[in-house]
C-alpha cells in the first residue's frame, strides 16, 4: 500500500513545527538555567516585572488598587530554601520578592 503524498507532508509540518510550540511556561525555570534576561508583562489587571542574572532573581507584581492581587495584607518573609535566602514583602497594591542563591 503505498502512503498518500498529503499524509506525508502533514506529518512531517507536525514533527518540525511541534517542537518549536513546547517552552517550559516556567517563569523560574530560566533562573535556573543562567544567564540575564528581563521580562514585564501583564496578568490580568497586574503589572509583573521579572529580571534574573546569575545568582539572583527578582520578582514585582504592581496591581492598581489592589485589584487583582493574589495577597492579601501588608506583610515581609525572609526565609532561606536550600542554598538561596529568598525575601518577600507585600502591601495592598505591591508584591516583591528576591531571591539569591551562593
Amino acid at each position: 500500500m503505498k502512503t498518500p503524498p498529503l499524509v506525508i507532508v502533514i506529518i512531517l509540518t507536525v514533527v518540525t513545527v511541534n517542537p518549536l510550540y513546547a517552552d517550559d511556561d516556567s517563569h523560574y525555570g530560566r533562573y535556573w538555567q543562567g544567564g540575564e534576561w528581563k521580562e514585564e508583562y501583564r496578568d490580568g489587571p497586574c503589572e509583573v516585572k521579572m529580571e534574573s542574572k546569575p545568582g539572583k532573581s527578582k520578582k514585582e507584581i504592581k496591581c492598581k488598587d489592589g485589584i487583582g492581587a493574589s495577597w492579601h495584607g501588608e506583610w515581609k518573609k525572609e526565609f532561606t530554601d536550600g542554598r538561596c535566602k529568598i525575601k518577600q514583602e507585600a502591601k495592598s497594591d505591591e508584591f516583591k520578592e528576591e531571591v539569591k542563591c551562593d
